[in-house]
């Protein structure tokens, strides 16, 4: 008698599922996952995704990301253009890119670009869903950079903009940013920050300068190529959002601290700096800038909030020197001497000349010298400094004794 299997059979039904095909995925494309818009270009589509930071948007303690006085800015960079330009010819730039090592196999395949449009923060980030789309995604950002003149980026003029030339060049397309006045911010992060803060990382400063902490979508950055590589290789955006995250708050980041450094800028004094080390940073960059008064009113400033023993080593013996080029020899014989008090040889040393030289006091002068002796014998520095300060000293008191006829 047939079992009911071979009943089935008979009637043409398929027992099991060996012959049924295997279930496909949903497919979760870059723009089910990040809301944004294809958009037409000579050379194809490319996917751009674009947010909107208006007037109301606090980033930490940042509220208001289009005060930009640049002034001295421009002249830290040394590019007039960049004091010259209003706020909406800046474009601010950051890319994600397929490897850090750079050269002709590494390509962006995420650029946030930001500008200033009707005084609002206009982002947009343009996505490479294939490699072979690069060409569409070039000219696609070259319609957004259009109204701009210069570049604001950190740690840009190594690697992003050098970058993005490369790509242009290889397709042979025009570099749009290739005149734009470009103002990197990591070097000026390093001369403000450099003897404070352990790293001048964006995304450091951003928690430690600027007050802001990253939600968790954030991802670290050196997960991101391989986050693409992965997107790639399965066609899952999801993990993408993350990356999409990290690279507009680094653009957000960028604005928000220049905006920050602008004041700190224009004006020093109004609370915003909180530490010693800070004002002496802020000294040291007027004084290049050749703003002498400003400067020894910033070590001041940094010498009565207080500082750690070797930096006020420091902090005085560059604002003393400061007081010399400007003429005032009382302050800086003031400072010299509150130092020679706390045990710094230099600042013996700085006494001795004086009145070597424009007291014409040799017994001070003697005094000064011996003391500084003393200093260096009960310190421990290495033996090589000591042999240093040693030989100067020695050599100056044999000059101011043979000037005393001894």
């Amino acid at each position: 008698m047939p079992s009911l299997a071979d009943k089935l059979k008979s009637l043409g039904v398929k027992i099991g599922t060996s012959h049924l095909s295997p279930p496909q995925p949903a497919r979760h494309t870059i723009d089910s996952v990040v809301a944004g818009t294809f958009r037409s270009t000579l050379l194809g589509d490319a996917f751009v995704a674009e947010q909107t930071f208006g007037e109301e948007y606090v980033h930490g303690k940042i509220s208001h990301l289009s005060d930009f006085p640049l002034s001295l800015i421009s002249q830290w960079a040394n590019d007039p253009r960049i004091a010259e330009f209003p706020i909406s010819k800046f474009a601010f730039l950051d890319t994600e890119t397929s490897g850090m090592a750079g050269g002709t196999g590494t390509y962006a395949f995420l650029v946030g670009v930001a500008r200033f449009i009707d005084g609002k923060f206009t982002l947009q980030q343009f996505f490479l869903r294939d490699p072979s789309e690069e060409p569409a995604m070039l000219e696609a950002l070259i319609q957004f950079l259009a109204p701009c003149e210069a570049l604001v980026t950190f740690n840009g003029k190594s690697f992003d903009a050098p970058l993005l030339a490369t790509r242009y060049s290889l397709h042979r397309i025009p570099v749009p940013f290739k005149n734009y006045a470009h103002l990197d911010l990591l070097p000026l992060a390093r001369r403000l920050w450099r003897d404070r803060l352990p790293s001048r990382a964006l995304k450091y400063l951003e928690e430690h300068v600027l007050g802001f902490t990253r939600t968790s979508d954030e991802v670290p950055g050196y997960e991101i190529p391989w986050l693409y590589f992965d997107y790639l290789r399965t066609g899952d955006a999801r993990p993408l959002a993350g990356v999409f995250y990290h690279n507009a708050m680094d653009v957000v980041a960028m604005a928000a601290l220049l905006a920050h450094v602008s004041e700190l800028l224009a004006n020093p004094y109004n609370g915003r700096v909180e530490h010693g080390l800070d004002f002496i940073a802020l000294g040291k960059l007027f004084e290049d800038l050749n703003h002498w008064d400003e400067a020894a009113r910033l070590f001041e400033r940094g010498l009565e909030i207080g500082l750690e023993e070797a930096d006020f080593g420091v902090a005085v013996k560059r604002l003393s020197i400061l007081q010399k080029k400007r003429g005032d020899v009382d302050e800086a014989l003031r400072l010299w001497e509150q130092a020679a008090e706390k045990g710094h040889i230099y600042a013996h040393i700085e006494l001795a000349k004086h009145y070597e030289h424009k007291r014409r006091d040799v017994e001070a002068s003697m005094k000064w010298a011996r003391s500084a002796r003393k200093e260096v014998e009960l310190s421990d520095l290495p033996i090589y400094i000591r042999r240093h300060w040693l030989d100067e000293i020695d050599h100056r008191l044999a000059r101011l004794e043979r000037k005393a006829g001894l």
